[in-house]
């Protein structure tokens, strides 16, 4: 048995089914990579593991007393205490230890019973043996390696942002020291150095853990085997991620030969039947042909993912400079980076990376008016039309369907274009039709890039467009930006993505 196996599950949403009977195990020590396209059920997957979701049949048996972490970003946590004494809170138990020592030193004024004596001395061993006087010393090696410390360990989790607090949550996590890690996008929200030491970390990890990533260099990096979600199927691989891209193509080759054999060999057999079941000489042959036929388990058509085809509605350009900012300061109560000069022509295209929470996304929110500018000013030539990717996924009323808010914002067009302009995007029919709140991360970004695309302008103005979309759809996307030309700001921490084309890199 291995720390959980998972037997014959199926989950469906409405007429959506994830995948059916399917069944695999994670071993101790197992570093395993969970993959598949935006809305094929990873992430469900995972819940279903922790017990938040029930799958349709089918069993989740775990070790008895196996330790499990899950990086849950939107967990409830009291917003009113620091970093520091959040991350505490991974050592609970042995400071709950401590106030009991500290209890009895206090007693021994009156008790120093042979009982009194030996409590105190388990209680020491415990405290020594489960480095309680290196937590603090522990804590900020963590704190360091992702880029904690630098948010203010003495500042309350409250006034950090989304991507911050999710860092956080994962420092506390690693702190914890659970037998089986379940982390989903881990590489979302940090920086490079970040990455690097999170990858040297898990690869130092003595424990099993399930990582879903879009990041497939990071996953390559890290990984003893690969679950592949596809067609309805969880299928394993053992070995990195290029050796299960490598052995999935051998798959998938054998399984499309194997597909036509079998179909040649049913269209011999119905055409057997066709020609003698009516002949009283044949008639018996070709009854039995047809039970043959019956019996045959006929294997399901090979499945090609479409890649999105999707195009982006430019206007002409006719201004040399787009955009010009003049000490500009920004941030909210107190300014976050130093004033700025800059100017982008309408042609350049400018990435933007830098440490999470250190500006580059108020930059963006205020040179669209979305908050005030401190102090100095910017101004976009008068022409420019700019079309904004938000990096968080947020829906004035999550309840409604893709079709719905694409044709809230775009009245004039129909209910069959609307569905067309969705489908150009990659997101399927019944996906179009269900509320948005219930679909993956990856197709919530597809129809906000749906809605980009649509919009016609001549400066694009992207937050981390690339972090819950697939490969396929990163590439599309990737290419159309090649293409573009008209301005660009990007803002991204997925050097791979932008540095064959990008045209000024500012390092923040």
């Amino acid at each position: 048995m291995g720390l959980v196996d998972v037997i014959n599950i199926s989950h469906s949403f409405g007429d959506n089914t994830l995948y059916t009977d399917a069944s695999f195990e994670l071993f101790k020590g197992e570093h395993m990579g969970l993959v598949g396209q935006n809305g094929t059920g990873k992430s469900t997957l995972l819940n279903s593991l922790i017990g938040d979701v029930i799958p349709d049949k089918g069993e989740i048996r775990w070790q008895k007393n196996v330790k499990i972490g899950y990086l849950d970003q939107h967990a409830k946590i009291d917003n009113n205490i620091t970093v520091f004494d959040y991350l505490k809170t991974a050592y609970y138990k042995l400071y709950e230890v401590e106030s009991k020592l500290n209890n009895l030193y206090e007693n021994m004024a009156v008790d120093v019973s042979d009982e009194v004596l030996k409590k105190v001395s388990d209680y020491q061993s415990i405290l020594e043996n489960q480095g309680f006087y290196e937590i603090e010393s522990t804590v900020l090696k963590v704190a360091n390696g992702l880029g904690v410390a630098a948010l203010g360990m003495d500042n309350q989790l409250k006034v950090l942002s989304g991507g911050q607090r999710a860092r956080v949550i994962l420092a506390k996590l690693l702190l914890d020291s659970p037998d089986i890690l379940l982390v989903d996008e881990p590489t979302n929200f940090l920086d490079k150095e970040h990455v690097e030491w999170l990858i040297d970390y898990l690869n130092a990890f003595e424990g099993a853990f399930i990582v879903i990533s879009h990041d497939y260099d990071f996953l390559d990096k890290i990984t003893t085997c690969i679950c592949d979600i596809e067609t309805g199927m969880i299928n394993k691989y053992n070995g990195s991620f290029s050796k299960f891209m490598e052995l999935k193509g051998i798959k998938k080759e054998n399984y499309i030969r194997e597909f036509k054999s079998q179909q040649k060999q049913i269209k011999n057999i119905e055409d057997y039947i066709s020609k003698n079941k009516a002949r009283a000489s044949t008639a018996n042959m070709a009854k039995s042909r047809q039970k043959q036929l019956n019996k045959i388990e006929v294997l399901t058509a090979p499945g090609s993912t479409s890649k999105p085809d999707f195009r982006f509605t430019s206007l002409p350009v006719t201004a040399q400079k787009a955009l010009v900012a003049k000490n500009l300061e920004i941030g909210y109560d107190y300014p976050l980076l130093p004033k700025m000069n800059f100017e982008i022509t309408s042609e350049q295209k400018v990435v933007i990376t830098g440490f999470n929470g250190i500006g580059k996304s108020t930059l963006l929110k205020t040179i669209i008016n979305q908050i005030p500018a401190i102090s100095g000013d910017f101004k976009f030539a008068d022409n420019i039309k700019f079309g904004y990717f938000e990096q968080d996924i947020n829906w004035k009323d999550s309840n409604i369907s893709p079709i719905q808010i694409v044709s809230n914002r775009f009245p004039k067009l129909s209910q069959k274009e609307v569905r067309k302009q969705l489908a150009k995007c990659g997101l399927k029919e019944k996906n179009a039709m269900q509320a948005v709140s219930t679909l993956s991360g990856g197709e919530q970004s597809k129809v906000k890039l749906c809605m980009l695309m649509m919009k016609p302008s001549n400066f694009l103005i992207l937050d981390e467009p690339t972090n819950h979309i697939d490969v396929d759809t990163k590439e599309v996307l990737k290419n159309e930006l090649i293409k573009w030309k008209g301005g660009l700001i990007l803002v991204s921490h997925e050097a791979s993505f932008y540095k064959d084309w990008a045209d000024k890199i500012i390092s923040v």
